[in-house]
């Protein structure tokens, strides 16, 4: 697996998450279990990850999103 963004915007990886699978990607959100124990304060940025030989597809559809 290779982490191909981290953020704390909730709402953004939600959406990057539906654009890498729209895309036929298989994203992975990693980190969604620490929100639980920080409280979602958002101290701690959830990562997007997929695998390695998906990593350079889904580079290209954040950047042509302009998610980059």
């Amino acid at each position: 697996m290779e982490v191909i963004i981290a953020s704390n915007d909730t709402i953004r990886l939600s959406f990057l998450m539906a654009l890498l699978r729209d895309a036929g990607l298989s994203p992975v959100m990693l980190d969604q279990n620490i929100a639980a124990t920080e409280g979602n304060i958002g101290m701690f940025p959830r990562r997007i990850a997929v695998a390695v030989d998906e990593a350079a597809q889904a580079r290209r559809v954040l950047q042509e999103a302009g998610e980059a």
